[in-house]
């Protein structure tokens, strides 16, 4: 009998922990196919890869911090950085890691 308060606050426990653990935090606006404006080069974000064509062909994983996209190939450091200048449903717009910015629409 006394083992059931126990064995009910681990598993409230065990909810409050996973709960957040499993939580997607992906930004839906910057989820799909983008297009440039300038050149024709494509940016493909889904929930878990991050693949700009001109660059190379190969999804980078990805998580958003604040204003700025960080990306690396499977996990390796160092993170390319790009930052968002502007970003709703239909324009995308990303200063790159040399400072050049880039504007997409979908």
């Amino acid at each position: 009998m006394k083992n059931y308060p126990l064995i009910f606050v681990h598993a409230a426990c065990a909810f409050i922990l996973f709960t957040p653990a499993c939580k997607s935090t992906s930004n839906k606006k910057l989820v799909g196919e983008w297009h440039s404006k300038a050149d024709g080069s494509k940016l493909k974000i889904t929930d878990k890869s991050f693949v700009l064509e001109n660059d190379s062909p190969d999804p980078e994983d990805y998580f958003v911090k604040g204003d700025t996209i960080y990306t690396s190939f499977e996990g390796n450091l160092p993170y390319t950085k790009y930052a968002i200048v502007k970003v709703d449903e239909h324009q995308l717009e990303l200063v790159t890691p040399d400072s050049a910015t880039i504007a997409f629409t979908k």
